[in-house]
């Protein structure tokens, strides 16, 4: 038997131990044939609809009527031309609902372009509402780490597709592999991706799949750019995308379960925000430091679908230096990343960890409100400022020790704000006895520099740009906060 009359077998079936017998049987001594029978068997769990149309080819009587009927000219392939305009050059790839092709568009400007057609067989509603969805969040956006669409329409014969920017890159992290990006150039290359995602926070798009593969790397200027392709899967947050039918059905579980977001790992997706990306870009960046997300495809694909999802949903994952601790391939990972296994465990340990797993909270209510205040405490690390972590923690250091109540003394971008609920403390850490050994400290890094001014001179701009140095020259040298507030006496 040919691979199409075991899987219309194997189909047939209601259980998957009764298919892996089957297939136990009907593969034997054909380990290919096997693998390419269970591949289509899985792709029946993404997209059921789309099965039972091949089924129903598969197991149709043959039209002998075919045979005599002329030959109709395929409707994608190299050199087919597409509205007239655009000449189908080389296939890119493959999803659930259609195809990419790079394509030369030939009036009214000549170009490369990516022209997304809809699979043949994959005209149904819900799927022409998933297209046409697509089609609609990506022409929303304008940001230049998202790709771009240029024009919309219908084939001769009735198939939707849309053309956009060609992305011929490499997912972000086999991008950082193959060039031994460091962990600060990976932050780097990470943070536009944050403000890619909250553009299209912004215009009431939710991505829910965000993955390396839908994060491409391509080069520009001989600089990386990273791109967010593939909303195929988007959903709107304040408007409706297509006047099609388009809802996520009862049961249905979308996005990628190592990526996905606890709130997605469940069969009912309707209680979804833009906090549900921010919990994938957490584990995008787990992956780009500690190597492989929190829970890997190996370990989820050893459990039942239930039991996969409960994970997901309840299990809290261990953290990137954790992962690193106990990683078989710790010396590969910290050649990929242009250090030794000891110093990169040290990079990732404390800051590092704790922005992740803030990111990756199971409660969303707990994990950063925004993917742009995501990336602001890593651009606030990549400065060696505080993150919002130590912000956090100096506050609840100085009421146990001084006692101090009332609103938050920080502002928006992490600067104290004088006059504020800790201006005393800010003040005392600048002429006590541990401001005077930081204020020398900051003297040696830098010889030449005037003495800060005091509090009698200095602005509330100056003081407050003293403090931030304070607390970066602090953490360089690993001085506890909590020993700082004990030392200084505050006056009542």
């Amino acid at each position: 038997m040919n691979e199409s009359q075991v899987f219309a077998n194997a189909l047939k079936l209601a259980t998957p131990s009764e298919r892996a017998a089957y297939l136990d049987a009907a593969c034997a001594g054909d380990p290919q044939l096997r693998a390419a029978v269970e591949g289509l068997l899985r792709a029946q769990v993404r997209d059921p609809e789309f099965l039972e149309l091949r089924v129903a080819s598969l197991t149709a009587t043959p039209d002998t009527s075919a045979a005599t009927a002329p030959a109709v000219p395929p409707a994608e392939a190299p050199g087919v031309v597409v509205a007239g305009r655009y000449k189908l050059l080389e296939g890119l790839g493959e999803d659930g609902m259609g195809t990419v092709w790079m394509a030369q568009q030939q009036e009214p400007v000549k170009r490369l372009v990516a022209v997304k057609l809809i699979k043949a067989g994959m005209d149904s509603k819900a799927v022409l509402a998933r297209f046409e969805a697509e089609r609609q969040a990506l022409a929303l956006m304008d940001h230049p780490n998202i790709a771009k669409v240029h024009d919309a329409g219908v084939t001769d014969n009735g198939r939707p597709f849309f053309v956009m920017e060609l992305v011929k890159g490499v997912p972000i992290t086999r991008y950082c592999d193959d060039h031994r990006l460091t962990p600060r150039q990976r932050l780097e290359l990470f943070v536009p991706v944050c403000h890619a995602i909250q553009h299209a926070h912004q215009k009431g798009v939710i991505h829910r799949d965000l993955k390396p593969s839908n994060v491409l790397v391509v080069r520009y200027d001989d600089k990386p750019v990273p791109k967010v392709i593939d909303f195929g899967v988007a959903k709107a947050t304040g408007q409706q995308l297509t006047e099609q039918t388009l809802h996520t059905g009862f049961g249905a579980v979308v996005g990628t379960v190592e990526y996905m977001s606890p709130e997605q790992a469940t069969f009912n997706q309707l209680d979804m925000d833009t906090r549900s990306d921010v919990y994938s870009l957490g584990v995008l960046l787990y992956e780009l430091l500690a190597g492989s997300p929190p829970f890997s495809k190996k370990e989820l694909e050893q459990a039942g679908i239930l039991e996969m999802l409960r994970v997901i949903r309840e299990q809290e994952p261990s953290k990137p230096s954790t992962k690193l601790s106990t990683a078989d391939a710790l010396p590969t990972l910290a050649a990929n990343r242009g250090t030794v296994p000891s110093r990169l465990r040290k990079l990732v340990r404390g800051e590092l960890d704790w922005i992740v797993m803030k990111a990756l909270e199971k409660e969303r209510n707990r994990r950063y409100e925004t993917a742009n205040s995501f990336a602001m405490d890593l651009q606030r690390h990549l400065a060696d400022e505080p993150v919002a972590r130590a912000r956090h923690q100096r506050c609840i250091e100085c009421e146990s020790s001084c006692g101090a109540t009332g609103g938050s003394p920080w502002g928006e971008s992490g600067v104290p704000v004088p006059g504020g609920r800790h201006s005393r403390h800010d003040d005392r850490i600048g002429s006590g006895r541990v401001g005077a050994l930081t204020r020398s400290r900051l003297r040696k890094r830098k010889p030449g520099n005037a003495a800060p001014p005091t509090r009698s001179e200095s602005s509330p701009r100056r003081s407050a740009i003293l403090s931030r140095k304070i607390c970066s020259v602090m953490r360089t040298w690993r001085i506890s906060r909590a020993r700082t507030c004990r030392a200084i006496p505050i006056s009542r």
